[in-house]
């Protein structure tokens, strides 16, 4: 199943209030190098609080889910849940079977929400949900798209991102859902031996469909005077891996509830850090399992021959709140 987290946006007296503006230019050092604040880590409530003096002006509810190319309507009604207290539910996903998915989003939101826009592109798709009356706190919905990679569409592996620009109650909001891409040898594994590539083969890879993303989505229209998003959230699978750990020392750690201990080895930090990526974003506290990758209906890491021949516990990014500072 997917992951699930609520944040809160405030613009008066909300329990909790973030803050956004755009990102400014590069610091430098005393040597003229830049200095990078890489990815901050932020506290994310797992519910937003609805009590009498304490309701915030907007709490969104966001979920990222890689179908594998799988789903069941049971599966879509324990992911909205029924205790729905978020003003919007936003949902990401990946490798996503040929079912309707909005179809089936639509009808187990059907009492309580309706939807205000989605982005698809193939097996790469975004919804935004919003209550019954909130089409009157709407005032801009723009969607897009941008592919990455070769032929991952022909084995409903699409690469690439979807977006909704949104604004919602007066806060100008933009939604990336994205998929970068793995490893070649994981998905066309009879051109391969067993010797394996190392994951890292493909960090710079990622980190250049991240740019390129970055770059181009929204950017056909672009107009110099239009006013930027205040938020912008990304989520997704962006299959960034854990690095310099070999599979059954990850286990262990994990296995032990210490998996605290291997963010220093995560290759997205690692390369926010350096500049590359995500650079000065915030981002809540993994407080999760790495996710990747477990048996088909179990919470055990991958058992086959090919899951103990590499390093397979891959932080596999579930969630990343990412707002420009």
């Amino acid at each position: 199943m997917g992951n699930l987290c609520h944040i809160h946006v405030g613009t008066g007296k909300g329990r909790s209030r973030f803050k956004w503006k755009r990102k400014p230019q590069d610091v430098m050092d005393n040597d003229g190098v830049a200095i990078h604040e890489g990815v901050k880590t932020i506290g994310v409530e797992n519910y937003c609080d609805f009590s009498a003096g304490s309701t915030p002006d907007l709490c969104i509810c966001i979920v990222t889910w890689n179908m594998n190319g799988q789903v069941s309507y049971e599966d879509i009604e324990e992911l909205v849940g029924r205790d729905r207290k978020f003003h919007l539910l936003v949902v990401g996903l990946q490798e996503v079977p040929r079912n309707n998915i909005s179809r089936l989003l639509k009808a187990a939101l059907l009492e309580s929400h309706i939807l205000l826009g989605k982005a698809t592109m193939q097996s790469l798709q975004l919804y935004v949900f919003g209550p019954k009356n909130s089409e009157l706190f709407r005032n801009e919905l723009k969607m897009d798209k941008y592919a990455v990679g070769g032929c991952g569409g022909l084995i409903r592996r699409k690469k690439g991102a979807v977006g909704i620009r949104i604004n919602f109650k007066g806060i100008r909001m933009e939604f990336i859902s994205c998929h970068l891409s793995g490893n070649f040898e994981e998905t066309f594994p009879k051109y391969f031996s067993e010797t394996r590539v190392s994951h890292t083969s493909n960090v710079e890879e990622r980190n250049s469909q991240f740019r390129h993303i970055s770059n181009s989505l929204f950017s056909k229209n672009w107009n110099p005077y239009a006013r930027p998003a205040q938020i912008t959230i990304w989520l997704g699978d962006l299959n960034y891996r854990l690095q310099g750990i070999n599979t059954f020392p990850a286990r262990n750690l994990i296995n032990e509830n210490l998996q605290q201990l291997l963010t220093s080895k995560d290759q997205l930090l690692q390369e926010a850090e350096r500049g590359q990526i995500f650079d000065g974003y915030c981002e809540g506290t993994l407080a999760f399992k790495p996710t990747y990758k477990y048996d088909i209906g179990s919470t055990s890491y991958d058992t086959s021959h090919k899951g103990s021949a590499i390093s397979k516990d891959a932080r596999n990014v579930a969630w990343i709140f990412v707002c420009h500072k």
